[in-house]
């Protein structure tokens, strides 16, 4: 059974619908990263962030997930390959088209967290600063994304997993974001081979054993059925 880590970007929910960030018409043509996605922006201006990860919130609960979804949940349902994601998106498409095996190593919408003490909890449809943590009773409620400056979520596991594969894939990613812009080094220097599939060559597509680029609704289907008539 071989061992796949794949990694997914926003590329991947793009086709659902949720606008990606450094598109032309992307989320931060409206926002500055440091008003919406830092600690500091956070102390600043709570209700600016939250009312921005509300909408957030509220457009990826009305996407569905796409062909490139269900085609990874395929592949892990199947059995014949043993299937880890790691996806940057902080929507849960990959959880409604079926995906079990899976790390959001920059959070999710869908959880709360508190500032103050570091409980989480599911996240209502509308946070804001009044809120209370059920676990301290402060009003620090925060939602829980890894926001620039912070570590993302089980790195070591990540990294393991990483170390250990068969094969590394990394879908609808910009190459731009560490550490998850460098697991394609780090497979390279593990002997793991690479395999890009994206819409266009990412900043670190001459890292990749093999690159196929076009729509993720295309590319990832097509690949599944590769690998599942192997």
């Amino acid at each position: 059974m071989a061992r796949i880590v794949i990694l997914t970007g926003a590329g991947i929910s793009a086709e659902s619908g949720i606008r990606t960030f450094r598109a032309s018409d992307g989320l931060w043509e409206e926002h500055r990263i440091e008003d919406v996605a830092t600690p500091e922006g956070f102390a600043r201006n709570p209700a600016l962030v939250h009312r921005f990860y509300n909408q957030r919130r509220a457009a990826a609960t009305a996407a569905e997930p796409n062909a490139a979804h269900r085609a990874l949940a395929r592949l892990e349902a199947a059995g014949a390959h043993q299937v880890l994601i790691v996806t940057q998106n902080v929507d849960d498409l990959h959880e409604r088209a079926g995906s079990q095996n899976l790390i959001h190593m920059h959070g999710t919408l869908n959880g709360a967290l508190c500032a103050a003490c570091g409980h989480r909890w599911s996240a209502p449809a509308e946070m804001n600063k009044t809120q209370f943590c059920p676990a301290c009773g402060k009003p620090a409620t925060r939602p829980d994304i890894v926001w620039f400056g912070e570590m993302p979520y089980r790195m070591e596991e990540i990294w393991t997993a990483l170390r250990a594969a068969d094969l590394f894939v990394s879908i609808g990613t910009s190459g731009n974001v560490y550490p998850a812009a460098g697991f394609v080094a780090d497979a390279m220097h593990a002997g793991v081979p690479t395999l890009e599939l994206n819409l266009e060559p990412s900043q670190g597509t001459r890292m990749f054993d093999e690159a196929r680029h076009g729509p993720a609704t295309q590319v990832v289907p097509a690949w599944v059925d590769e690998m599942l008539c192997a």
